[in-house]
């Protein structure tokens, strides 16, 4: 891929396991917030990885959109319709849960692919079933936001096919 990344994680093993799937990138890793924040502010990134726990992920997220990079959440713990809610609303492009990780160079190809517009259409043609698994099959029902997001998705893929 040949792209800037900044993965943001406060475990040794994930942020090797990501560096070695963007063999082809050239990544800066931070292991907590404040190193996170200065790469942040200090350079452009093509795509940032966040984790949202251990590392404040969803005040980087706010500061990496407001620097204009492409975000991507990626998390076990933090797996939650809260979580996917607050990261759709802070302006992540795409949300992935770490059992996926050997999925993660796809995913990423996909946000590069779109210039960094959000994925969650994609995301939730992927994923749907394991959401639906780890969070129960009436997930989307259960919160107001996630049928006017999908109602949203729809119309924004008529547009854009019209």
């Amino acid at each position: 891929m040949g792209k800037a990344v900044l993965i943001v994680d406060d475990e040794p093993d994930v942020l090797a396991t990501v560096e070695q799937e963007l063999d082809t990138c050239m990544v800066h890793k931070a292991d907590n917030y404040e190193t996170a924040v200065q790469y942040l502010l200090s350079y452009s990134y093509d795509i940032v990885i966040l984790d949202i726990m251990g590392v404040n992920g969803f005040e980087l997220l706010k500061t990496s959109v407001s620097r204009g990079f492409p975000t991507v959440m990626l998390t076990a713990h933090a797996l939650s319709p809260e979580s996917l809610k607050k990261s759709i609303k802070l302006g992540a492009v795409t949300f992935l849960p770490k059992d996926k990780m050997p999925e993660l160079r796809s995913y990423l190809e996909d946000v590069v692919l779109g210039e960094g517009k959000p994925m969650w259409q994609k995301l939730f043609d992927k994923m749907g079933d394991h959401f639906n698994k780890r969070f129960g099959p009436d997930w989307k029902q259960q919160d107001k936001f996630f049928e006017e997001f999908k109602e949203t998705l729809r119309r924004d893929v008529e547009a854009e096919e019209g």
